[in-house]
C-alpha cells in the first residue's frame, strides 16, 4: 500500500487572495516597480473586477502579464526581499478551513504537497511557513547575473499540474484512492480528478460548472465555502446564478 499525501493549491484556496498579487502590490510600494504601471495598465481592470462587473480571471490575467514584464532585468535578490515581506506581513491570510486541514495532515503524518501557479520564490516561502513536504510553482527563469530574463515554466493550468502530479506520484508512491486534493479553479482539476478524496474550497463557476458535468466527480467530490466566520458544506449539483 501507497502513502497517503494531500496536494494543496495556494491561491484561493489556501491564501485568500493571490501571492503575486500581494508581492506586485509591494514591488510597487517599494518602487521597484513604477507606481505609474498600475494607473496606466492595471487599475481599469481591477476596477471592473472590484465593482463585480468584471471577471477576478480577467484581472490577474492582465496583472500577470504586467508582472512579467516589469520584473524582466530586476535582481532576484531584491525580488526575494520583498517577497519574504509578502509572507511574513500577509502570510495568515488564509481560510480557517483550510489551515485546519493542513494541521489534520501533518498530525497523520500525511505527506502535503503544494502546487501553485505563483512564483516559485513565493510558493517556497509558504510551503515552508506552513511545512509543506514539497511545492512546486511557476518558475521565473534568470540569467548568469541573477536578474530575471522575463522567461518562466507556469503552473497555473490543468496541463502543467497534471505533469507535476504525475511526477509527484512517481516520486513518493502514492496511494491516489486515499490521497486528498484541494483547489478552487479549473487549473486544479486534473488533480481533483485523480484522488479519491477531492476537495473544491470557494470554487469559482468553471470548476462548478465542471464539476457538476462529471458524474464521477461529483460523486465523490466535497464543496466547502468559507464566508466570514461561517464554512459551509454544499452539494456539487447545487443550481447556481
Amino acid at each position: 500500500m501507497g502513502n497517503t499525501v494531500a496536494f494543496f493549491d495556494i491561491d484561493g484556496t489556501i491564501f485568500r487572495n493571490s501571492l503575486m498579487i500581494e508581492h506586485f502590490k509591494k514591488l510597487i510600494k517599494y518602487e521597484i516597480i513604477n507606481p505609474a504601471v498600475w494607473y496606466s495598465e492595471v487599475k481599469h481592470v481591477y476596477n471592473e473586477w472590484d465593482s463585480r462587473y468584471g471577471e477576478f480571471d480577467d484581472y490577474l490575467e492582465l496583472l500577470a502579464k504586467v508582472y512579467l514584464e516589469e520584473l524582466q532585468g530586476i535582481n532576484k535578490t531584491y525580488i526575494e526581499f520583498i517577497a519574504n515581506q509578502v509572507i511574513n506581513v500577509e502570510g495568515d491570510m488564509v481560510y480557517k478551513y483550510s489551515r485546519d486541514r493542513i494541521e489534520w495532515h501533518k498530525e497523520q503524518r500525511h505527506k502535503i504537497f503544494f502546487i501553485s501557479g505563483s512564483p516559485e520564490f513565493l510558493v517556497s516561502k509558504m510551503a515552508e511557513k506552513y511545512g509543506a513536504t514539497e511545492y512546486r510553482g511557476t518558475s521565473y527563469k534568470v540569467n548568469k547575473n541573477n536578474e530575471f530574463t522575463g522567461e518562466i515554466d507556469k503552473m497555473w493550468d490543468s496541463e502543467s499540474k497534471q505533469r507535476t502530479l504525475k511526477e509527484l506520484i512517481e516520486n513518493n508512491d502514492v496511494d491516489l484512492l486515499s490521497s486528498y486534493a484541494y483547489g478552487d479553479t479549473t487549473g486544479d482539476l486534473s488533480m481533483l480528478k485523480k484522488v479519491g478524496n477531492p476537495i473544491a474550497i470557494n470554487p469559482n463557476k468553471q470548476l462548478l460548472t465542471a464539476i457538476q458535468e462529471d458524474k464521477e466527480l461529483s460523486d465523490k467530490i466535497k464543496i466547502i465555502v468559507e464566508r466570514k466566520n461561517v464554512i459551509y458544506n454544499l452539494d456539487p449539483n447545487v443550481q447556481t446564478l
